[in-house]
């Protein structure tokens, strides 16, 4: 939906109508975190020119997609297919609609690393040579991704907002009457639009006065150091996070969803059985005191830079952990049980939704000394990526440290299959050992495995 509380970009409001208004706009959106880059594209998106001139527009998130293919599944899904497609079939989609709009949020995820960086901008090239098409990304930074000749002029990075600005959000969010403190306040945001939005829930509840005392209290330490705007929206964050509003249970819940990129949804919450007391109250909290958010698929979640700081500051414990994994665990073993039956697309999808969240949970026990539920779902989940013709070789790399003390368990010949796979990803991967070892195992295996064995 378009910002109901929308200040101090007017500027770049009208400079991006006016570019999107023309055929084939391509045009970026950046800044750094918290600077109100996705406001802004989507207040653009509902401008009546916009939205009269295009037949259809897509506002999709690239915050869980960190690799190519990952990121051309998540376009296929949000522009109407039930599963992943491949590259050639979404650009084929675009090519053959009428005028269209696609932004691509946060799109600084897929395009960071060094590894996928080619792949992605090879991608968005061929949807920028599409001329009824018009692109518009946000991503951190002040780089724009190659291979794509942007609209000029080029869009500055976006800025801090103006005093007048900041000020006017906050009021809008607060209801209060400008005053010393609300300045003093203000200037703790550095006039980042999240930092001011945050600020102002807490002082709508607690006050200007008791925000401030609080803030003196609790970060001080953090202004000796010096204050910079990423030192502000930590404070702000953190003023949210022990706002008196703030309950045990939502605390819990706000640490595990610094693990999941996807978010989860009321169902997910339920049934998943996770130890939180009065759990959808917690959920209630977090949107409250503005920490989570419900975004598309009506899916809690946290913005990036607050997923970042919780899991800095307030990690999940193993007791939240466990039975989450063990939820998605289920999900891909039923999957995995059934995958040479015909099983509707939409229970794939469902699979597919949680993919960033499996992923996330599986790196982050891989990172210890895991059980062989971790390592089985690591395997079941690289089976899945494989037959969608998505292979995501990084977290078998984790599972091959800790498969030697596994060699006489059933998991290490699905492994061994596995990581077969991908030797072409893995230089250094000692490909006849492991083809020994596999010849070793599947001869010594009981019939039951048999059926496993690699032809």
């Amino acid at each position: 939906p378009s910002p109901q509380i929308f200040h101090g970009r007017e500027f770049e409001y009208k400079e991006l109508v006016n570019m999107l208004k023309e055929d084939g706009a391509r045009v970026a959106i950046l800044g750094p975190g918290g600077i109100g880059k996705t406001s802004l594209a989507a207040a653009v998106l509902h401008h009546p020119d916009i939205v009269a001139k295009y037949a259809q527009c897509y506002f999709i998130s690239c915050q869980s997609t960190p690799t190519c293919a990952e990121l051309v599944s998540n376009v296929s899904v949000h522009i109407g297919y039930e599963t992943p497609q491949k590259e050639k079939t979404v650009i084929q989609l675009f090519a053959h609609s009428g005028p269209s709009l696609l932004v691509l949020d946060n799109f600084e995820t897929p395009w960071e690393s060094s590894v996928s960086r080619s792949e992605v901008e090879s991608f968005l090239a061929h949807l920028a040579g599409i001329p009824h098409l018009s692109l518009m990304i946000t991503m951190r930074g002040a780089e724009r991704p190659g291979k794509v000749k942007w609209t000029r002029p080029f869009l500055g990075p976006l800025e801090p907002l103006t005093d007048s600005a900041a000020l006017q959000t906050f009021i809008d969010i607060a209801d209060v009457d400008p005053n010393s403190s609300v300045q003093q306040l203000l200037e703790l945001t550095g006039n980042i639009p999240l930092a001011v939005t945050l600020v102002a829930n807490v002082a709508a509840f607690e006050g200007c006065d008791n925000t401030l005392s609080r803030w003196s209290a609790e970060g001080t330490h953090l202004l000796s150091d010096g204050f910079d705007k990423k030192s502000s929206l930590d404070i702000s964050i953190m003023l949210s996070v022990s706002s008196s509003r703030m309950t045990d249970s939502a605390q819990e819940l706000l640490g595990l969803l610094s693990l999941l990129p996807d978010g989860l949804s009321d169902v997910d919450l339920v049934q998943s059985g996770l130890p939180i007391p009065d759990i959808l109250s917690a959920k209630a909290t977090l949107i409250r005191t503005s920490l989570a958010m419900v975004g598309n698929g009506k899916r809690l979640k946290l913005l990036a830079p607050i997923r970042e700081y919780a899991h800095n500051y307030h990690p999940p414990s193993d007791q939240l952990k466990i039975p989450l994994r063990m939820y998605f665990h289920r999900m891909l073993e039923l999957w995995h049980n059934f995958e040479n039956v015909h099983l509707s697309p939409r229970m794939l999808t469902q699979v597919w939704v949680h993919i960033a969240n499996i992923q996330s949970l599986l790196s982050d026990a891989l990172q210890t000394d895991p059980d062989v539920t971790v390592l089985q779902g690591a395997i079941y989940l690289d089976q899945l990526t494989h037959v969608t013709n998505y292979p995501s070789p990084s977290l078998m790399l984790s599972v091959v440290k800790h498969m030697a003390q596994w060699q006489m368990h059933p998991v290490y010949g699905q492994f061994l299959i596995s990581i077969m796979r991908h030797s072409r990803y893995f230089p250094t991967l000692d490909t006849e050992l492991h083809i020994s070892d596999g010849t070793k195992y599947f001869q010594n295996a009981p019939a039951s495995e048999q059926g496993n064995r690699p032809q």
